[in-house]
């Protein structure tokens, strides 16, 4: 492959998801309309660059609802929130905007649905995780985490005939799947839910680096170390055959000696990063002898997600000026 020497392979899909996308937008249209401060409990979505870029417009990050000011505004991170955490805002008379993705919300509703018909639900994902937190707390009596195929041992169910899997929305779909199969073997009657919960975003991002891994000596992931799906996405390309894969915040972050030996660089991002960030590592790898960038597509994605409601305009008003 050294005769491939300057090759970078850009995956399609990759960065901003649709959920995102509305998560950050929300937060820059409650800081238009209310003014800064703005407060946002949790990272709004798992990003370094963006948190910051956030911060200096006037964001507030904070990890739990009793920091934020009593009838101050909050907005509630992409990842969901318990009803308990919806709670403690109502006795604090904040007004909160819910940037929660729909789909952790539809996760949500699962939860709930099979908790009113009494089922042990199985929540796959991993232990502390802000979704699984959320998710969690809709039904505190009837869920337990499942945090990979080595917790599948202790599980302990009250009806073997009525169990249901759920799982958080940025796993990887094949160590999903394979926790799902064992945790089959061990109860037959397990239900799926009605839907698959691992989002569309995550398995399309994964599938574009299944399809490049196999050429690629070097995969860099952009992205940060808490961001569930990117984490997945650098264990793909190893899986997927990937000589070597690292995860970066910044171009910055690259070390040159990933480079040594290596024809064809990957470069994918997470669902939470904005595309300068990957701008920023294409032009370093061509300052660096890798000029030419071959896209991978996996997908065509066309969602688009409305905004929180408390953020629309009401009848008969104008919309906020974006300026």
């Amino acid at each position: 492959m050294a005769d491939q020497r300057g090759r970078v392979l850009l995956a399609d899909p990759r960065g901003y998801c649709a959920g995102v996308d509305r998560a950050v937008v929300a937060v820059e249209r409650a800081l238009e309309i209310h003014g800064a401060p703005v407060y946002v409990r949790k990272q709004i979505v798992h990003n370094k660059h963006v948190v910051a870029t956030l911060e200096r417009r006037g964001a507030i990050f904070v990890d739990e609802t009793d920091e934020v000011p009593e009838g101050s505004v909050v907005v509630f991170s992409a990842h969901g929130v318990s009803p308990a955490v919806h709670e403690e805002a109502t006795a604090r008379r904040l007004r909160t905007i819910d940037a929660t993705c729909p789909l952790v919300s539809k996760v949500h509703q699962e939860a709930k649905r099979f908790a009113k018909e009494d089922y042990d639900i199985l929540l796959i994902g991993h232990r502390g995780h802000e979704e699984v937190e959320g998710t969690s707390g809709e039904a505190p009596a009837h869920i337990q985490l499942v945090d990979g195929a080595e917790d599948v041992a202790t599980v302990q169910v009250r009806d073997p005939e009525k169990v249901v899997w759920l799982s958080q929305t940025t796993l990887s779909v094949d160590e999903t799947l394979a926790t799902v199969d064992r945790l089959r073997e061990r109860f037959p009657a397990l239900q799926s839910p009605p839907s698959d919960d691992i989002c569309y975003a995550t398995q399309n991002r994964q599938q574009a680096v299944k399809q490049m891994a196999g050429e690629c000596d070097l995969v860099i992931v952009v992205g940060s170390t808490n961001s569930s799906n990117s984490v997945r996405l650098v264990e793909v390309a190893l899986e997927a055959g990937a000589r070597s894969a690292h995860l970066v915040d910044f171009a910055s972050e690259i070390d040159p000696a990933w480079l040594e030996g290596v024809g064809t660089v990957g470069v994918t991002s997470g669902a939470s990063v904005p595309e300068v960030l990957v701008s920023e590592v294409l032009d370093w790898l061509a300052g660096r002898g890798y000029p030419d960038v071959e896209t991978v597509k996996a997908a065509e994605e066309r969602l688009v997600f409305a905004l929180p409601h408390e953020l629309r305009p009401r009848r008969g008003e104008q919309p906020a000026d974006p300026a």
